[in-house]
């Protein structure tokens, strides 16, 4: 395959199983168009690894991206490559800003929080069944999926109910991939709006919640988180707790509805809750393709190509999770009894996922009480005719209408 041959990613993200065997046809590392910015899409599972821990390989834009002026004159993705918080930090700056974060993701915290998370489930539940029509049908994506994630980090980081629509609202645009550059930067101008009032707020009356504990928050030679980096951390904390879970709980109860061995494999002890979990997160993980990591040096490639300084990288983790030299030929299969379910869905190295355990927590109980309440649940659309969120970067349905009893 050409180099010039450039694959362009379906900013619809429309047939993800499709564009993963194209990646996989054009090797471990193939050229891509995201958006109008080409980069090196990694699908290859080892070699993806082996990138995400090489420090040639930098996430901040501004110091090895020579493309970052022109992205902010006009790339819809720019909030992504943008953002100063650990997510696009590099070096001894991403360890400090991780470090004064790291403590807010203790198992200590996650435990103390999981009878909150339990009491939210049950109580969001309630709702579900309260919001379903005269044939016993909701929008579990609506009425399910988006509630009780933004109201476990709403909870955990102070944001007021009343907001919690609104900062969904500006959150999904984020990560959708249909909307120009104008578009997006009145989006990212609206988001920062919230932001601010938040850290306004909390200022003026502190709380027992993490937006307060980052605001006083101080690195061990006493500097504290600077303004751009704390709005930009309460984004990257509050966008990457709400939308990556609810597209996890979304793609597993679609899964489990759709087909009733797996199902059955959980309900007689064959697998567990916790087993459909780290298979929803390989086989249909939150985040499809993470923008973008940089070449600080050129990097060989196992076929002799090379990345060269200053080049952008997508790390394709939807791919690599499901690439048959990983898990085999039938890699693109749902099987919750599947021996090994390693996977990148909460990225490797030194930008792995804080709130990972929580995530994990948080959609397994939700599995758990779902079914428990309504064991006879069906799926209202087949599965096939669900609509795709519009991004290249997310999985997940715009909507998942469930009957909730026969």
């Amino acid at each position: 395959m050409s180099e010039h041959q450039v694959l362009v990613l379906d900013p619809h993200g429309s047939d993800p199983d499709s564009e993963y065997r194209s990646l996989y046809e054009r090797g471990p590392a193939t050229l891509v168009d995201v958006l109008g910015v080409q980069a090196w899409s990694v699908s290859d599972p080892a070699l993806l690894k082996q990138l995400l821990t090489d420090r040639r390989v930098s996430k901040d834009a501004r110091l090895h991206w020579p493309g970052f002026a022109d992205a902010l004159a006009g790339w819809p993705l720019v909030l992504w490559v943008a953002v100063t918080n650990m997510f696009t930090a590099y070096g001894a700056d991403h360890g400090r800003l991780r470090r004064m974060i790291a403590p807010a993701f203790s198992a200590r915290r996650i435990v103390a929080l999981q009878p909150a998370v339990e009491t939210l489930v049950r109580a969001v539940l309630d709702d579900v069944e309260g919001a379903a029509d005269d044939d016993g049908v909701v929008d579990l994506r609506e009425h399910l999926a988006f509630p009780l994630p933004i109201a476990v980090i709403g909870q955990l980081m102070g944001v007021p109910e009343g907001h919690h629509e609104e900062l969904r609202t500006v959150v999904d645009k984020v990560f959708a991939t249909n909307l120009t550059a104008d578009e997006a930067a009145v989006n990212t101008t609206a988001l920062y709006g919230l932001l601010d009032r938040l850290i306004e707020a909390k200022r003026a009356a502190p709380g027992d919640d993490l937006t307060s504990v980052l605001i006083t928050t101080r690195d061990g030679d006493g500097s504290a988180l600077g303004e751009s980096e704390l709005r930009d951390t309460l984004l990257l904390m509050i966008s990457a707790g709400y939308e990556t879970t609810s597209t996890v709980i979304d793609e597993a109860i679609t899964t489990l509805l759709s087909d009733a061995a797996q199902l059955a494999h959980v309900r007689e002890g064959r697998s567990t809750w916790e087993d459909v979990v780290e298979e929803t997160l390989r086989h249909s993980a939150a985040i499809k393709h993470l923008p973008l990591r940089f070449a600080v040096t050129d990097v060989e490639l196992p076929d002799g190509r090379a990345i060269r300084q200053g080049e952008a990288i997508l790390a394709s983790f939807g791919a690599a999770n499901r690439h048959p030299d990983w898990h085999g030929e039938d890699a693109h299969l749902f099987d919750a009894t599947r021996p090994s379910k390693e996977h990148l869905a909460f990225g490797h190295g030194v930008h792995f996922c804080l709130g990972a355990p929580l995530a994990r927590f948080e959609v397994a109980t939700v599995l758990r009480e779902f079914f428990a309440r309504f064991p006879d649940a069906a799926l209202a659309t087949p599965r096939e005719r669900l609509q795709r969120v519009p991004s290249l970067i997310s999985n997940g349905h715009v909507s998942v209408p469930v009957r909730l009893r026969p």
